[in-house]
């Protein structure tokens, strides 16, 4: 209640601000360039009053319903509009989550675009505005999950007085962290909580509650949460003083910020708890502890349905489970992060980097080997130290600081500098699997996807600025080849220019538009889409995020440009200019990786093939099966001359019935099973049935050989 009054009596103030705001004609063009000026009834659209909502009812009441947020791009804005006046400078209190989940900042595109929610008066002419839904785009599905982390933070607070401390989006879902008390106290939740919350849910749901935004000073923030230690620390620390934040009204709910949300909580037609577990302020666990709870929503009840199913088969897909069940790979607390891979999985792990290898000597790449541990002023001079050493595996060797790497490019701008370069040299394209090693947190470690030792198939390109183009084609060309290959569909992005981003803009600009014409050249105009402001600091990057079997999104493979380490390396080649000061220019670093770590592909790759491995991949492609004793030794002369061709195939000599010894080997996920009986010893020849059971026949040893040889080359 003293939030709520303080809250009314800060909105009064803020009203008393806007009602001094000139309303002026502003123009809104939409993404196929037809601009608006007024709606159906002739009103003229206006700055502080015209909404993206009102907008997209101009063009269908549909439309406005069922978009979650709108992505708009300003062409200017108007006169007495000042961005940290309305809070939009504030620091994100969620960022430090989101980045570490791996999430887009949603609050945070560029300069002039940028989400903006749907009931929000747009403030200036806008050059291109998009709506976005559920179903179509990911900057969508993050908001709609933002704004039902806070009617899951509202439901907590209903039900349990919970002091809330923050909910972010999550990229298939949310979750919210809240003090409860001492847990050992009963203050934790359990199972048994996730049907009272989502019954809160419902109501909250049912009564359609508006989300508002309200621009508050820090004062004002710091009193309107008075009671809550953990967002007035928030609020101490992310908000600078003399400045404006936002916070956002649902309900009872008060929360602290950026936004953008949904238009009220009756967009959200199905909400399911799903997890819970405790975790600490701040992840420090001398801090409180804290209770977190996992959600996910939808706009459609059927989605949540089918969200349900594919759960299912996500546990029996679970990499985990299967890596276990076949024996593949095995962890140990003494190694804690560190698969220990056994023969089984190292078939797989080094087919695979066998495969990137095949196209390394296909597409001109050379590979390299650099050293695990460098002194730690590499890592100052890269900048990694700056940003990365509490990541760092460090250590002491003879007085000064060393680390293990935990990436390749600067050793690989080492050898760029170790020899004087000319311009007939590049592109040089250095290739590296070393291994790799990040200091995760424990709790964060999961299975293959969170590891602190792993492999990349890691290159790095140097070229010329007017060699960006061709480099990007045929990385996209790898990649796309890659992942027809492993059956994954793929959408890009180009990541532009953000906020913080170093060196010339001209250079930036130039980069971004070799990466646009690559990216028309390889999937047409309209086959990729722009994520502004999303590039790294060091320059712009192409986000390639793949689909499994399962329609769920990995980001695995990655493309983009570096102007900054040629410069801290001071990397330079030899132009052939004879012209004073144009002798030597600095070349353009293409980072670039198709499977990414090597560890969290297999992970991937496990999920979508179901543990059901293709044969070029898999560790057991063949069992051979006696129907007798007296063929034991013909079994095992077949089983040598698949081994001498190169595949792995092994001889059922167990006292197990013939039907078992199938029955075992289909489970084993052999891709074959040869079964041999008199008939086949006489005629040199298996009978075929596969995986599936499925009888292909008999065939003759060395046309099998054949027909596998034919397959594997195919990658099938």
């Amino acid at each position: 209640k003293v939030r709520g009054d303080v809250y009314d009596a800060i909105k009064a103030k803020r009203d008393e601000e806007l009602s001094s705001k000139v309303p002026v004609d502003i123009e809104v063009t939409l993404p196929d360039g037809k601009t608006l000026v007024e709606n159906k009834e002739g009103v003229k659209y206006q700055a502080w009053r015209t909404t993206p909502f009102d907008v997209a009812a101009t063009i269908s009441r549909g439309l406005a319903d069922n978009s979650n947020v709108a992505r708009v791009t300003y062409t200017a804005y108007v006169s007495d509009y000042d961005p940290a006046e309305d809070g939009m400078e504030a620091a994100d209190s969620l960022a430090d989550a989101m980045g570490e989940l791996e999430i887009d900042d949603v609050g945070e595109k560029s300069k002039m675009t940028m989400l903006w929610d749907m009931t929000r008066a747009l403030v200036g002419s806008v050059s291109k505005i998009e709506f976005l839904k559920f179903q179509d785009d990911q900057d969508a599905r993050t908001t709609f999950w933002h704004s039902s982390a806070h009617v899951l933070g509202e439901a907590l607070e209903r039900l349990y007085g919970s002091r809330l401390t923050i909910g972010p989006p999550l990229a298939g879902g949310f979750y919210y962290d809240s003090y409860m008390g001492d847990s050992n106290a009963g203050g934790a939740l359990k199972e048994d909580d996730y049907k009272p919350v989502e019954t809160m849910v419902a109501k909250i749901i049912k009564e359609k509650q508006k989300f508002e935004r309200l621009v508050v000073t820090k004062e004002e923030a710091l009193e309107m949460f008075t009671g809550n230690p953990f967002k007035e620390q928030i609020i101490s620390t992310k908000v600078p003083d003399g400045t404006r934040t936002t916070v956002y009204r649902c309900g009872d709910l008060v929360d602290l910020c950026r936004g953008p949300h949904l238009p009220n909580t009756g967009r959200i037609k199905a909400f399911a708890a799903t997890n819970h577990s405790a975790t600490n302020w701040l992840g420090d666990t001398e801090n409180d502890s804290l209770q977190r709870m996992y959600g996910i929503s939808f706009p459609d009840k059927k989605m949540l349905k089918a969200w349900k199913e594919n759960q299912e088969k996500a546990k029996e897909r679970d990499h985990r489970r299967i890596a276990m069940k076949q024996n593949l790979i095995m962890f140990h607390e003494l190694s804690a992060g560190s698969a220990f891979w056994l023969p089984h999985g190292a078939r797989i792990y080094n087919k695979l980097v066998n495969f990137i290898r095949e196209h390394y000597w296909k597409r001109g790449y050379d590979e390299v080997i650099t050293p695990n541990v460098y002194n730690l002023d590499l890592w100052h001079q890269s900048g990694h130290a700056m940003h990365y050493k509490d990541a760092m595996f460090c250590f002491d060797v003879e007085g000064k600081e060393w680390a293990m790497k935990p990436m390749n490019c600067p050793g690989h701008c080492l050898m760029f500098a170790g020899k004087i370069r000319s311009y007939r040299d590049l592109p040089i394209r250095y290739a590296d699997f070393g291994v790799l090693h990040r200091n995760e947190l424990s709790g964060a470690l999961s299975g293959l996807t969170r590891v602190r030792r792993f492999q990349q198939d890691d290159a790095h390109v140097f070229c010329r600025e007017d060699q960006i183009e061709e480099e990007v084609i045929g990385a996209l060309d790898f990649m796309q080849s890659v992942y027809t290959t492993f059956g994954m569909t793929y959408k890009l992005e180009l990541s532009t220019r953000p906020k913080k981003a170093l060196g010339d803009v001209e250079l930036w600009d130039r980069a971004e538009a070799a990466l646009a014409r690559a990216m028309d050249t390889f999937a047409g105009k309209g086959g990729w889409r722009e994520n502004p402001g999303d590039g790294a600091f060091y320059g712009p990057k192409i986000d390639i995020k793949v689909m499994d079997a399962m329609e769920r999104v990995h980001q695995c493979a990655t493309i983009q440009l570096d102007f900054q380490l040629p410069i801290r390396f001071d990397l330079q080649y030899n132009t052939g200019s004879k012209e004073k000061g144009n002798e030597f220019a600095r070349p353009v670093m293409v980072h670039r990786a198709m499977l990414g770590s090597v560890e969290r592909m297999f992970a991937v790759l496990c999920e979508h093939y179901g543990g059901k491995w293709p044969l070029w991949l898999s560790p057991r492609q063949v069992m051979i099966i006696p129907v007798h004793k007296d063929w034991n030794d013909y079994c095992q002369e077949v089983r040598d001359k698949l081994h001498d061709e190169g595949f792995y195939a092994d001889v059922d000599l167990s006292k197990s019935t013939f039907q078992k010894k199938v029955r075992s080997a289909q489970v084993d996920q052999y891709n074959f099973q040869l079964v041999v009986g008199g008939e086949e010893v006489k005629n040199g020849t298996v009978n075929i049935r596969t995986r599936e059971n499925k009888v292909e026949g008999e065939k003759k040893v060395d046309e099998l050989i054949a027909y596998l040889k034919e397959m594997r080359a195919e990658h099938k």
